[in-house]
């Protein structure tokens, strides 16, 4: 029996489970298990390892893309450079930590931007792991990219004003703000200055339709949810546990 999980928490929003059960009963996959590890505190990793020993490969969702680090005994070139991981390998009782999130938004932003004549400029809402996959895949796709945050990185959304909305034509929403059950929430930007030039990506599948691709749609601007990536990711995720 091989096993697979996911490890985060909470994991009751988790799309995983029921993605790879789905996808194991379709493709006549046998012998092939996907089980949650709530694990509130990333310490108890390693235990989960040891009570688990037929696990070979596990995902990782909020918030242990960063400190689940500091427990794998090697990276992937791409997880190194983004410094999150959403994605373990484990072979031989060793542990290999990957970032699909990566390959999930960049393959979703490419077929979403189509054939721009020129690269839009972007503001990115949050500054998290899953942030940190926005950023490379942006700078691999040669997009330049404002930080937006309540934290002191990169620009605070109060000075957000018409110049910066005219400039940057792709907007993205890394944060859990909108995400079930606090599907009331958005980021704080001035949307009456968006228009059907703008792009408006959110992260955010749980609702498909968040308030800010509502109220950003409202302005004529076209807009995706994080759900294509979220397929996306999952395959790429299945892809490195099948040929490692």
């Amino acid at each position: 029996m091989k096993k697979f999980g996911l490890i985060g928490f909470p994991l009751s929003h988790s799309f995983s489970k029921r993605y790879f059960q789905e996808k194991f009963a379709k493709e006549a996959i046998q012998n092939h298990e996907y089980e949650l590890y709530p694990l509130e505190n990333i310490s108890s990793f390693p235990k989960l390892l040891k009570n688990e020993p037929q696990l070979v490969g596990l995902n990782v969702t909020i918030p242990h893309k960063q400190s689940v680090i500091p427990y794998l005994d090697e990276l992937d070139e791409t997880a190194q450079k983004i410094g999150a991981v959403n994605t373990i390998l484990i072979r031989n009782g060793k542990t290999k930590g990957f970032n699909t999130d990566y390959i999930g938004f960049k393959q979703s932003l490419i077929g979403f931007l189509g054939n721009q004549q020129s690269q839009p400029q972007a503001l990115i809402f949050g500054t998290g792991g899953a942030s940190r996959a926005v950023q490379i895949a942006l700078s691999d796709l040669q997009i330049p990219f404002l930080l937006v945050s309540h934290s002191g990185k990169g620009l605070a959304y109060e000075k957000i004003d018409a110049e910066i909305i005219k400039k940057c034509h792709l907007l993205i929403n890394t944060t859990p703000l909108g995400m079930y059950p606090h599907t009331d929430t958005c980021p704080e930007i001035p949307y009456h200055l968006l228009n059907k030039q703008h792009f408006a990506y959110d992260l955010v599948y749980n609702p498909e339709e968040t308030l800010f691709l509502q109220k950003a749609k409202m302005q004529g601007a076209k807009n995706k949810n994080g759900l294509e990536m979220l397929y996306l990711q999952a395959e790429a995720a299945w892809k490195i546990w099948q040929e490692n």
